[in-house]
């Protein structure tokens, strides 16, 4: 957690869940609407009916308002364990297509740009989701060590690149359409699993 992230979160009163509801549902109406670019925190204030200052209280900036919304918690901070490599890949890969696809077209490019334009963000961003991805795959692997399906460890970065790279590519590169990414995880699953066996 960041320095200023801490500050705002120590002392005073009891922060009010059903405004911090109302500020998600207002932020996820919004992009949807109006996009990344143009949603602004008054408009996010005015439709969640709250002050600005309600906001700022909560958020520092639009960016970690928005991180905050759609990364409310560590990302696959738990890993899956479905009894195989394959079933265990296949279920962090859903996840990870359906956090790229759910939001609307323009915010995750233009949230990850301003990310890295922010150390602060850039390093919650890192705890959050990337080091609770490698976290999780770390795990997976060592699990299917122990059950005989790979006689050693590849490296969890190298796998987060395999898994994540293909599927940035597909829906913000190449503009292809959500509705066939699972065509693409399939055979994005049987590449890695061939490449974890080698």
């Amino acid at each position: 957690m960041s320095a200023r992230t801490q500050a705002r979160n120590q002392g005073g009163r009891p922060r009010d869940s059903r405004v911090d509801d109302a500020i998600a549902s207002a932020v996820r109406e919004l992009l949807q609407e109006v996009g990344y670019m143009r949603l602004t925190m008054a408009e996010v204030a005015a439709r969640a009916g709250v002050g600005k200052a309600a906001i700022y209280r909560r958020h520092a900036t639009k960016q970690e308002m928005i991180f905050d919304v759609l990364l409310p918690d560590r990302f696959l901070a738990v890993a899956p364990d479905r009894g195989s490599l394959r079933a265990d890949l296949a279920a962090v890969l859903a996840e990870i297509a359906d956090s790229m696809a759910a939001p609307p077209p323009g915010t995750i490019p233009g949230l990850l740009a301003d990310i890295h334009a922010d150390p602060a963000l850039r390093e919650r961003f890192d705890e959050k989701y990337l080091g609770a991805q490698r976290q999780t795959l770390t795990e997976i692997l060592d699990r299917a060590v122990a059950r005989g399906e790979i006689t050693s460890r590849p490296d969890p970065a190298a796998l987060n690149a395999l898994l994540v790279g293909p599927v940035f590519a597909w829906l913000f590169l190449l503009s292809e359409s959500p509705g066939r990414l699972p065509a693409l995880t399939s055979a994005l699953l049987d590449a890695t699993l061939a490449l974890t066996r080698q």
